[in-house]
């Protein structure tokens, strides 16, 4: 089923003085000299077993899932770079393991939030990390120095004693940006420049929350965050003030006009009467690329869990929309991949009374018809029903970051067990 196009006239931003961080800190960064600490980090060997599936190469992720695993991706370097919640490892880009370690090795969290960063070409990610003994709760961002997601990385840890989970991450040439729940000031701003360094950085803190910040893949400076207050689509820009310092310079409010927007309700799975958990409303990673903003969510479709993505202009108007969805199954856990052409991936999984989650992922090409998606492609089945309640909030998908044309996405399918295992597949274009 496809949406109709999504025309919204954007309301223009008034003249006021900028918004700016009502406070700010500088953080100290804990320095690994390599990904796994000299050898002397605990080793974490999972996945690999490079395949072709339906004309795509395929290959495992973290096969020792819970039930809420939270898978994600990042690719650069020649590295595919994987990260679940219970911890990160790396394989070449032909599907061979490579190196892993656990959580604990980047200062401790969960909810991983992973991407590469295009233009200054790193590797980073968040751990939100409830259990440290300050009880700060610190939010840890952790940067590479380099593309080779081997070498050294830097973690900030910074303090965020209201908060809770459910954290995102932004980046832009210039800033990174992060948003979570809780607390007073939900949003803070890091300059790349000093967290690709590893020196000393400043965390500006901004009241309230910004929204959900995008993965910048165009050379801009401006760091862009996104939220849906009721009917309305809210995009906010983040730049640089007359001191330096990170301001908003536009805020542009326009009505979104999607048909679908409920929370979307519990999916059923085979064999069993119980539900598993099928995600969040609010997009899980927003990706700006020409000039775009990219998103897609789960949401509830006459009363199952369906798929929503959207190309939406930075002034607030709906480019296209598409919708995937089932008079039976559901499609759950959604994230995107948008490539310099505008070729589109939309990862999801797949479950149903007949059928356990397993791995999916829709395609596109740039000239398509507007909202369409080509087909849906299986590359990885599940073999039980979990237990059901929590399942993760979202999936991984990204554009390759060397060529900025192939697109890659990991899913998790139901294991024997019930839990969650990982699958790797790489669409070219």
């Amino acid at each position: 089923m496809v949406l109709s196009t999504l025309v919204a006239l954007a309301a223009l931003p008034t003249a006021q003085d900028p918004v700016k961080p009502v406070r700010s800190e500088l953080v100290q960064p804990i320095r690994n000299a390599s990904f796994n600490k000299g050898g002397k980090a605990k080793k974490r060997v999972q996945g690999g077993n490079p395949r072709q599936l339906n004309g795509y190469l395929v290959f495992d992720g973290a096969l020792d899932g819970n039930r809420q695993v939270d898978p994600q991706i990042a690719v650069g370097g020649g590295y595919v770079f994987h990260g679940t919640n219970s911890g990160f490892t790396i394989y070449d880009k032909e599907g061979n393991y490579v190196d892993g370690v656990p959580q604990s090795e980047f200062n401790g969290g969960i909810d991983p939030k992973m991407f590469f960063d295009v233009n200054n070409r790193v590797f980073g990610f968040d751990l939100w990390n409830p259990w440290d003994k300050e009880k700060l709760k610190p939010v840890n961002i952790s940067i590479s120095e380099t593309d080779d997601p081997r070498g050294a990385w830097n973690t900030y840890p910074v303090p965020a004693p209201g908060g809770v989970d459910g954290g995102a991450i932004g980046h832009s040439k210039k800033w990174l940006g992060y948003s979570f729940p809780g607390g007073d000031d939900k949003t803070f701003v890091m300059k790349m420049e000093d967290v690709i360094a590893g020196e000393p950085a400043t965390a500006y803190h901004f009241k309230g929350t910004l929204g959900l910040p995008a993965f910048n893949q165009d050379e801009s400076d401006d760091l862009i965050f996104v939220s849906f207050p009721g009917k309305d689509i809210l995009i906010t820009t983040v730049g640089a003030g007359a001191d330096g310092t990170p301001v908003v310079t536009k805020t542009v409010k326009a009505p979104h006009g999607i048909k679908y927007f409920g929370w979307p309700p519990s999916s059923p799975m085979k064999g069993t009467d119980k539900k598993t958990a099928s995600g969040d409303r609010r997009p899980k990673n927003l990706v700006v690329q020409n000039g775009c903003i990219w998103f897609s969510h789960t949401v509830n479709v006459e009363g199952r869990a369906g798929v929503q993505w959207h190309q939406v202009k930075l002034d607030g108007t709906f480019v296209q929309s598409g919708r995937v969805a089932h008079k039976v199954n559901s499609f759950i856990e959604t994230t995107i991949g948008v490539n310099k052409n505008e070729d589109v991936v939309v990862g999801f999984q797949e479950t149903g009374p007949e059928m356990f989650i397993s791995a999916r992922f829709g395609w596109r090409k740039s000239g398509d018809g507007e909202g369409l998606l080509r087909r849906t492609v299986k590359f990885g089945e599940g073999v039980a029903a979990t237990e059901g309640g929590a399942w993760g909030d979202y999936s991984g998908t990204c554009v390759d970051g060397d060529n900025l044309t192939d697109i890659w996405t990991v899913q998790s399918v139901a294991n024997e067990k019930g839990r969650g295992s990982m699958v790797i597949a790489k669409i070219p274009f």
